[in-house]
């Protein structure tokens, strides 16, 4: 299955992708269960969605709505740095103080207000240039991930998976040894276009991820190649934080990121941004400049 949250005619909805449609959910049990995060965390979700499937009703097309970040309101955006081996290797030879391959994953937070949804627009600061992007699997949380959660474990408490384009203002990304400022621009980085449920991704380390810019191939990796899996990641954060429904996980990009290339590749107003992510599809944005 293919859940997007969205609007239509300034009211949020959510909803199931049935080829050019969407299945308004939202209409149909938003008294009860007013969002997608309220949606997943329901015992009988499954059963609700594979009914409305069936009896099609509260249908739009999908090109009239306006897509959001597949959960908009999570109650944690979490991000691992430097999580392929290719992007430490290029992050090594590019940084001054170099980089090693983490022992631990190198978690940070992004904030919702970051994020917006499939064929929506990036926005670039009026105070950076050096907008980078940043192909990635996105890991959505479905059900209560209980503490120090072993990683043969972990994936059974995963509801689905997306693509993100993790933008960064790389100038300050690196005004300090701290992460946030640079990548936590207001709708810097995009999420979608949908979530798709772990029953059609059983295993989210056989899955193919390329960014493009404008159609020009700049990142391919496999997830297998991920310094720590999915499972890992989640276990790893377990130790120190409970994961709850909604939450919302950046596994690493791959190398091939735009800072390291000389000369340097960053997004521009009027650019186009594709990450494609096999089994899932490709999340489409535009580039504009702040007003």
């Amino acid at each position: 299955m293919k859940f997007v949250s969205f609007e239509k005619n300034g009211n949020a909805s959510y909803g199931l992708a049935k080829g050019d449609h969407v299945v308004d959910l939202g209409a149909r049990f938003g008294a009860n269960l007013p969002d997608l995060k309220a949606f997943i965390t329901s015992r009988d979700w499954r059963a609700l969605a594979e009914t409305a499937l069936v009896e099609d009703g509260d249908t739009l097309a999908l090109y009239d709505v306006d897509l959001l970040p597949v959960i908009p309101n999570p109650g944690k955006v979490l991000c691992v740095a430097l999580n392929y081996h290719d992007h430490v290797a290029e992050a090594n030879a590019h940084l001054p103080e170099g980089r090693a391959v983490p022992k631990h994953p190198m978690m940070f937070a992004r904030m919702a207000e970051t994020l917006v949804g499939h064929n929506r627009d990036l926005i670039r600061p009026k105070v950076s240039t050096e907008f980078d992007y940043e192909a990635e699997l996105l890991v959505v949380i479905g059900s209560p991930v209980p503490r120090y959660t072993k990683p043969e474990d972990a994936l059974q408490y995963v509801f689905g998976y997306s693509a993100l384009n993790e933008g960064s203002m790389r100038d300050y990304q690196f005004h300090t040894r701290q992460l946030t400022a640079g990548k936590n621009f207001y709708q810097s980085g995009g999420v979608g276009p949908w979530l798709v449920t772990t029953d059609e991704i059983p295993d989210p380390q056989k899955l193919t991820i390329e960014f493009r810019l404008n159609g020009q191939l700049l990142q391919s990796a496999h997830t297998k190649d991920m310094v720590f899996s999915v499972a890992q990641i989640i276990s790893y954060i377990s130790e120190w934080l409970p994961l709850a429904p909604g939450d919302m996980i950046g596994s690493g990009t791959m190398g091939g990121v735009g800072f390291t290339r000389k000369p340097p590749i960053f997004m521009r107003p009027g650019d186009k941004a594709e990450v494609a992510i096999s089994s899932i599809g490709t999340l489409v944005n535009g580039i504009v400049d702040e007003q």
